[in-house]
């Protein structure tokens, strides 16, 4: 039995993770577009927590109760990671790895794949062997009006809680010239905002002919599209950020004044054990010094809540950080073990002293980011309308005008208010 061929039977495909995977659901989007898969439905999974496993598997017995003839397939970096366990269950019908997502030519070939019903349709290769990103032009993201872009791939630190290199391989950068031609594809299709992505954004460049830094590809697309008016990075490391990007910051006011930061934690040991590259004071060092150079801007960070060892004084140093930092937007993840790495060997901190602590960080979370909203009452932001008159401000506030304003356009909004987790606005004239 052949999979359909006919043409606009574009898989459902349902994303879990970071904006990578939001990125490459696009790409199998396209490659699938063009051979017809209408009984099929992906998974693009995230393996950053054992919640996220969760979730996935959960969405999945979901699924095909709700459509019991449907073929289910799952990849991404779960799938990547332990494709059997993905296998084993009696919804899956296929299980396919991080880089055969990617390849036209896999989809190409799965069109015409036999026994769609063969518990063995596993594809998925050996990551770590992986020297090159499969780069593809995108035109346009369904569902979203900002443009995310992937100019890296991979990761070459180990970091003792992380599982996620041995889903994605090694760090590997796309050239400039397919960011290049990537952007200008995005912007012919009235893309008013490029995210720039990666698993380890600032190693970009680390394995391009003179070592290039991610500050000089900024600058780069800052100079080739002076009429892209926005230009925002996703998570980046402390520890690895350049002099040039630093510059880019302080003098190109179309890169966008948020910075996403790979913290996980504000203890100096608990950071050594986790094989963080960073120390508290390098944190506020960093941000005072941004600050320094540019008044608007506004931090996040993630942090991992009950890491092996952690005692309640370690705790309280996360706490510390934050305030001592003022990051608005927090992203809070109990810690959860991954098998096989370094931190699962380590001595665990009670479930319940977990769930605790990572209420206290939500908690001051939500205190901060309430406060930061109330600093934007008076003034005027630039919003980028997403849908239904919301969108974003150049500091990633979240914004809704009161009126009916067409999708795509940046309006120029005075902040009126507060309504629980978004400012309200009026278009300013």
């Amino acid at each position: 039995m052949k999979l359909p061929t006919q043409k606009n039977s574009i898989p459902e495909i349902k994303t879990f993770g970071c904006r990578l995977n939001i990125w490459e659901s696009q790409v199998i989007s396209d490659h699938t577009s063009n051979y017809g898969h209408s009984d099929l439905i992906i998974f693009n999974t995230c393996a950053v927590t054992s919640e996220a496993e969760r979730q996935a598997r959960q969405a999945i017995r979901s699924e095909k109760k709700k459509r019991p003839n449907a073929k289910i397939l799952v990849t991404g970096c779960a799938a990547q990671i332990d494709p059997n366990k993905w296998n084993s269950m009696p919804e899956v019908n296929f299980v396919v790895g991080n880089r055969e997502k990617l390849e036209a030519t896999f989809w190409k070939n799965f069109v015409s794949h036999g026994n769609i019903t063969d518990k063995s349709n596993m594809f998925v290769d050996n990551i770590m062997e992986t020297k090159k990103t499969n780069n593809h032009i995108i035109n346009t993201f369904d569902r979203h009006t900002r443009g995310f872009v992937q100019v890296q791939n991979g990761c070459d630190h180990r970091c003792t809680f992380c599982i996620i290199p041995f889903g994605r391989g090694p760090s590997r950068s796309v050239s400039t010239q397919e960011v290049i031609n990537s952007i200008n594809s995005l912007l012919k299709n009235d893309v008013k905002e490029v995210v720039l992505t990666g698993v380890d954004l600032t190693s970009w460049g680390v394995d391009v002919f003179g070592k290039p830094s991610l500050g000089l590809l900024v600058k780069k697309i800052l100079k080739n599209f002076p009429d892209l008016p926005r230009l925002r990075l996703s998570s980046i490391d402390p520890a690895e950020v350049d002099y040039e990007l630093m510059d880019a910051l302080e003098n190109e006011k179309r890169l966008m004044p948020h910075i996403h930061l790979s913290i996980q934690h504000g203890d100096d040991l608990i950071l050594k054990r986790m094989k963080r590259r960073h120390l508290y004071r390098d944190v506020i060092n960093f941000v005072s010094e941004v600050r320094r150079r540019r008044s608007d801007v506004v931090f996040g960070g993630d942090f991992i809540a009950g890491f092996p060892t952690e005692d309640e004084m370690a705790h309280q140093q996360s706490l510390k950080l934050i305030n001592e930092a003022k990051i608005s937007y927090i992203h809070v993840f109990p810690y959860s073990d991954r098998e096989n790495t370094a931190a699962s060997k380590m001595p665990k901190v009670l479930k319940k002293n977990i769930k605790l602590r990572a209420k206290e960080l939500r908690n001051l979370a939500n205190k901060q980011h309430k406060q930061f909203l109330e600093s934007q009452i008076g003034t005027i932001q630039n919003v980028l309308v997403e849908q239904n008159s919301i969108g974003h401000a150049e500091n990633f506030a979240k914004i809704k005008l009161k009126e009916t304003i067409q999708t795509s356009e940046i309006v120029p909004t005075r902040v009126l208010g507060i309504n629980s987790d978004h400012l309200i606005g009026t278009a300013y004239k």
